[in-house]
């Protein structure tokens, strides 16, 4: 069967959010912010727009884990954070963490992602 397409004013929306490190993760757990690439803060923006609910779940590159989820709180404005040492990132928005804990990829294979090829969430 076909894969669905997206579809705007859908009510939850979620996204896999990759860390190239832990202490970005740690930062945002004790601040109730995040941050990402420029390139992503559109996307981000107009789900947090749409949607009743948009949830973002953790990861760091290469740790085969989730480190938790969040619910995206605000929009992403322009102020930039100087608690991430990369320039490369774009502005702050607030997060209210759910849970914080390392969850092995493992126990998510049984989701798959149909806006990506049905590929497992990870």
């Amino acid at each position: 069967s076909k894969s669905p397409s997206p579809r705007p004013n859908m009510p939850v929306q979620y996204f896999i959010m990759k860390s190239s490190n832990l202490q970005n993760i740690g930062i945002s757990q004790e601040k109730n912010i995040w941050s990402t690439m420029p390139n992503n803060e559109r996307k981000l923006n107009r789900a947090f727009r749409e949607s009743n609910t948009v949830y973002l779940v953790f990861s760091v590159q290469g740790s085969g884990h989730f480190q938790g989820f969040a619910r995206m709180a605000s929009e992403i404005g322009c102020e930039r954070s100087q608690d991430w040492g990369s320039d490369g990132f774009g502005g702050v928005f607030k997060v209210e963490w759910i849970r914080k804990e390392n969850i092995p990829f493992q126990f998510a294979h049984h989701l798959l992602n149909p806006w990506n090829d049905n590929k497992k969430v990870q």
